[in-house]
């Protein structure tokens, strides 16, 4: 592993990289916050697969092109005179400083649950008019789910045992068939929101991170109904060809490799 100087030498090299790039590159040059945004959430979740895919090279290159974001968005603030590098390291390290009293200053924790509370307690004396207030209003529906619980978690509302939540689901589930059995096309829709929040706080409770679970069954089926349509192309045909019951053979055999 490199060094402390080596690191340091690193990250003034991109810093001197992206001073040349701002100057000299008409692409670079047009950039704005609002247009990387959508390059930076794109890159956010290209790391997301290669972290799920267990490619520490991919991983190592997706870090570097967000790395790589971060300081193109604090040269832009800067040309803006509101902020610069050294003040977003400046202030996340004053943030880690204050948020961890029990390694800066002389609060004792017993385990990570209290870390968790006691951050939480921390961000409302900061100012926060609300736990729930650091949720991104734009992250998609499954991982604000879970990232409200956990918040909600922090303050101590929650759930005492597993057993306690796997009630929850068949209530859910069984509230939802009753508006299924009605045709309520609204009410089912509320009672399905629902049950997906409760089984999110379940996956919680089991220790999983719904998001992923859900990601990586998506991968398995896409590499399944892949194995089907390469079938048919082996066997001289096609998938669109084929009936149910020919492709729910070759799923089996899929599954079986």
């Amino acid at each position: 592993m490199n060094s402390l100087q080596q690191k340091l030498d690193s990250f003034s090299r991109l810093l001197t990289i992206m001073e040349d790039l701002r100057e000299k590159c008409p692409w670079d040059q047009k950039q704005t916050m609002e247009t990387l945004r959508p390059l930076t959430i794109e890159e956010t979740y290209e790391l997301g697969d290669a972290i799920l895919d267990g490619d520490l090279e991919e991983v190592k290159k997706e870090l570097g092109d967000i790395m790589l974001h971060m300081v193109f968005y604090s040269k832009i603030g800067s040309e803006k005179g509101a902020f610069d590098i050294a003040d977003v390291l400046n202030g996340i390290c004053e943030k880690l400083i204050s948020r961890h009293p029990h390694i800066y200053g002389d609060v004792k924790v017993s385990g990570e649950e209290e870390v968790k509370e006691n951050w939480e307690k921390l961000k409302l004396k900061e100012g926060k008019k609300s736990v729930l207030s650091g949720v991104p209003k734009s992250l998609p529906s499954m991982v604000k789910a879970t990232r409200i619980q956990e918040k909600a978690r922090g303050i101590g509302f929650d759930w005492e045992k597993t057993e306690q939540v796997w009630e929850k689901v068949n209530e859910e589930l069984e509230e939802l068939k009753v508006e299924v059995a009605k045709n309520d096309i609204q009410k089912t829709e509320a009672e399905f929101g629902d049950l997906l929040f409760s089984m999110i706080n379940l996956a919680r409770f089991l220790k999983i991170d719904p998001e992923s679970a859900l990601e990586r069954t998506n991968k398995k089926f896409i590499k399944r109904f892949t194995h089907i349509e390469e079938t048919a192309v082996r066997n001289g045909t096609s998938i669109s060809d084929m009936n149910l019951a020919q492709m729910e053979e070759i799923w089996e055999e899929a599954k079986k490799l």
